[in-house]
């Protein structure tokens, strides 16, 4: 059968990967994998601290292979859809796993950013503003305004091993900009070094203290906190290098060797340990070739882990406070490009979002029949903005905690997508 490809047939643009077809969901009564027991979290979590996950698909992954499939139409590509665990809400065959938790999560399908720039669309996606602005990413405005003071671990932590090293802090002081982890490896200079005594560390730090004291005295109080914050950060940090050791080869049966499996297995750790947002980026959706193949790859390695990390959160009673976020900086185009590719499409696209504040099993807005325009509850990230900081219980219509500033906190020309909060 071809549809829209030229010449070439579904076998041939399946070539790369054999895919098994008919990945029909089945068993919706198990909503954890593995057989996983789900013990609820005792000590780490304190009270009712609210935090965020983001899983960020970097590269913009094509929506009409993920939430929003169009089978059987001009672009809908070869791929058919599954049932989930909602009833009525179908998803694309490539996600078997994250079908059966549907009903934890909820789809944005009417997404129009206006750009197809993946930097405009990215600054669009974290900071909720159109444009080079200088605001902070929703990961440091979470991390002001939710991370507790005492936190034993960064507030807000990237695991990602290549670039985007943005400032995400903005105006916010560097305290809650995102601490970049290199992988599940720890941190450079994360030991005591070898040459100095536990107690020889102390004495050292207590020193540094003493001439803090002296250093602030006409200088800034917000510019020294800052600095001594990363100091007293990078303590607690060398404090919790075990978090970093040997990950449990029973776990990464569960979530998989593969670096993404291993990076959601460390973000569930960091989540559990205090972190207040933790992003966890999977590279490689610039499907501009190939794009069927490379979906296959991409979301056959991004599927199992991410709906083992839900359902673990989800099992270990966190979800009702964490925020879970699936995103990318725009979608695909529907039209199908010559070299078998989707291309940059920031017009009509989808995202999920489940946990803290969000109505699950919801399904906001659509496109029409072929998926090339918003038909019905349009919005852009300046909404989905509003909306995150809501879930959270972040008042995003009021403004910053900047002395002598008035900087609103979302852009106050738009408004959350209301009908999508709990």
């Amino acid at each position: 059968m071809k549809r829209g490809l030229g010449c070439q047939t579904i076998d041939h643009v399946l070539s790369r990967r054999h895919f098994l077809a008919g990945t029909a969901v089945a068993g919706f009564g198990a909503v954890s994998l593995g057989g996983f027991s789900g013990p609820v979290l005792a000590d780490t979590l304190k009270g009712d601290e609210k935090r965020i996950l983001q899983v960020y698909l970097q590269g913009g992954v094509s929506q009409l292979e993920s939430w929003d499939p169009k089978p059987g139409t001009e672009y809908g590509g070869p791929f058919q859809t599954i049932p989930t665990s909602v009833p009525g809400i179908h998803i694309c065959e490539l996600l078997p796993h994250t079908a059966r938790h549907m009903h934890l999560l909820s789809l944005v399908r009417s997404i129009n950013l206006k750009t197809d720039d993946h930097h405009q669309g990215r600054l669009f996606m974290e900071k909720g503003r159109r444009g080079e602005g200088n605001y902070p990413y929703v990961g440091s405005v979470v991390a002001k305004y939710l991370s507790p003071e005492d936190s034993a671990l960064p507030r807000y932590v990237h695991i990602s091993t290549r670039g985007l090293e943005d400032d995400t802090a903005a105006f916010l002081d560097a305290r809650y900009a995102q601490m970049k982890l290199e992988g599940v490896v720890a941190p450079n200079n994360l030991s005591r070094p070898r040459q100095l005594s536990e107690e020889q560390f102390a004495r050292r730090s207590h020193f540094r203290a003493q001439l803090n004291q002296q250093f602030t005295s006409d200088r800034r109080k917000a510019l020294i906190d800052s600095y001594d914050a990363s100091f007293r950060q990078a303590a607690q940090l060398m404090s919790q290098r075990d978090l970093f050791e040997k990950q449990s080869e029973k776990e990464l049966d569960r979530y998989g060797r593969h670096e993404f499996g291993r990076y959601c297995l460390l973000a569930r750790t960091l989540l559990e340990e205090g972190s207040t947002c933790v992003k966890v980026t999977h590279h490689g959706y610039d499907t501009h070739a190939e794009n069927f193949n490379f979906h296959v790859e991409q979301l056959d390695e991004f599927d199992k882990p991410f709906a083992t990390l839900l359902a673990d959160v989800a099992d270990r009673g966190m979800l009702e406070s964490t925020l879970v976020m699936v995103y990318s900086e725009f979608g695909r185009t529907p039209k199908i490009n010559r070299n078998y590719g989707r291309d940059h499409w920031g017009s009509a696209w989808s995202i999920a979002l489940g946990g803290c504040g969000i109505q699950p099993g919801a399904v906001i807005g659509a496109t029409n029949a072929k998926g090339t325009e918003v038909i019905d509850r349009e919005v852009d990230g300046g909404h989905l903005f509003h909306t995150y900081l809501q879930a959270l219980g972040i008042d995003s219509t009021a403004n910053h905690d900047i002395p002598g500033r008035q900087i609103p906190i979302g852009d106050p020309a738009v408004e959350s997508i209301k009908e999508l909060l709990a």
